[in-house]
């Protein structure tokens, strides 16, 4: 599937990390190899993202705490240079409300974080918006609609995408294989 023939100032990313260890995932079918595709770093890599962020453009990538590496790896293979390796960070709750009680291999994950990169100098519009938020768990992969409205509130009005999205959002552009490509 081919990227948009367009410039961003914001461009959203939730890798489809291929992860290297088999037993990830507890039972092995709630792994993301079981949910969607999932990509090895370098084919990620090869993705052109650089050719659709404008010379001053925002990168906000989830990545795996497992993989720290990896992530700025691939922040710099699509032009980025990491600011912050918790720029955003999800800490999980339950559909209770409890503290999420997540897999690792040394501490349980109940939290996920976004990377935040540029590529020149972009504008911050907003310095109003805190790294932490709490939210419930959704679907699996599926980042809290409130992220989509910080970023904004961040950056500002301007072009934007999200890559890997798994639905919709209004006033963004939409790439991945789960969401209507319609909406780029």
């Amino acid at each position: 599937m081919k990227l948009p023939d367009k410039k961003y100032q914001v461009i959203l990313a939730d890798p489809p990390w291929k992860m290297k260890n088999k037993k990830t995932g507890g039972s092995m079918k709630s792994g993301a190899d079981n949910q969607y595709s999932t990509m090895t770093l370098d084919d990620l890599k090869a993705l052109p993202v650089s050719e659709i962020a404008d010379d001053n453009c925002y990168l906000f990538m989830w990545w795996l705490g497992s993989m720290p590496q990896e992530a700025i790896d691939l922040v710099t293979s699509w032009g980025f240079t990491l600011k912050n390796m918790n720029g955003l960070v999800w800490a999980k709750q339950t559909v209770t409300g409890k503290p999420f009680f997540g897999m690792g291999f040394h501490t349980r994950a109940g939290s996920e974080s976004a990377i935040i990169a540029v590529k020149g100098k972009p504008k911050r519009v907003s310095g109003g918006v805190r790294a932490v938020r709490t939210a419930k768990i959704l679907a699996h992969s599926e980042k809290p609609a409130e992220f989509h409205d910080d970023i904004v509130k961040l950056c500002g009005d301007v072009p934007r995408i999200e890559l890997f999205a798994r639905r919709s959002v209004e006033g963004w552009d939409c790439w991945g294989n789960e969401v209507d490509q319609a909406s780029i």
